[in-house]
C-alpha cells in the first residue's frame, strides 16, 4: 500500500475499483490497488466483455484513447463525467444548462456504483483497513463486495 495526495490532502492506503452492471446493480469485477496507482489504467480490467456503454468519473478522461482499450476492438460508448471548471466558467444561459442537465444525466447512471459503496461503508461498517497488504484487504474487499450484491439482489427481490 502507498500513498498519494489528492489536492493539500495526502491518503495512506489502497483503493477499490468496482464494475457494476447498470440494469442489476451488481458488481461484477473488483480491482484493489495502492493508492497512488491512477483509476484509468485499470479499466481495461473493469470490463468484462459485454458492455456497450461504459460511465464513469472524471478520473477517466481519455479512456477510449488508451492502447490497451483500443486493442480490445469493439464499439463502445464512454459518457465520461465532465470536468467541473469548464461547466463553471460558461456564461449562463441556455448552452450551460443543457450541459450541466446533460452532466446530471451521466451522473444518475453513475450514482448506481455508489450503491455497492454505501452497503460496505455503512452496513457492513468498513471504513478502514484491517490488515498490512493489499493481498488480505483485498481477499476481504472481494468478499465484501460478494455479500453486497446478496443484499441489493435481495432487496430488489422484495420490490
Amino acid at each position: 500500500m502507498h500513498q498519494t495526495k489528492k489536492g493539500q490532502q495526502w491518503y495512506f492506503g489502497m483503493k477499490a475499483s468496482i464494475g457494476a452492471d447498470r440494469d442489476r446493480k451488481l458488481v461484477h469485477t473488483v480491482v484493489v490497488t495502492a493508492a497512488n496507482v491512477a483509476d484509468i489504467t485499470k479499466t481495461a480490467q473493469l470490463l468484462p466483455g459485454q458492455e456497450k456503454q461504459v460511465h464513469a468519473d472524471t478520473g477517466y478522461t481519455g479512456v477510449a484513447k488508451r492502447a490497451e482499450i483500443v486493442a480490445l476492438d469493439r464499439p463502445m460508448d464512454w459518457p465520461i463525467a465532465g470536468k467541473h471548471g469548464p461547466i463553471k466558467r460558461m456564461v449562463e444561459g441556455a448552452e450551460k444548462e443543457a450541459l450541466k442537465a446533460v452532466e446530471k444525466a451521466k451522473a444518475l447512471v453513475r450514482a448506481f456504483v455508489e450503491h455497492p459503496f454505501h452497503i460496505l461503508n455503512n452496513l457492513f461498517r468498513h471504513r478502514k483497513v484491517r490488515y498490512r497488504g493489499l493481498a488480505k484487504n483485498g481477499q476481504q474487499l472481494y468478499t465484501l463486495f460478494g455479500l453486497a450484491n446478496v443484499v441489493i439482489g435481495a432487496r430488489a427481490a422484495r420490490t
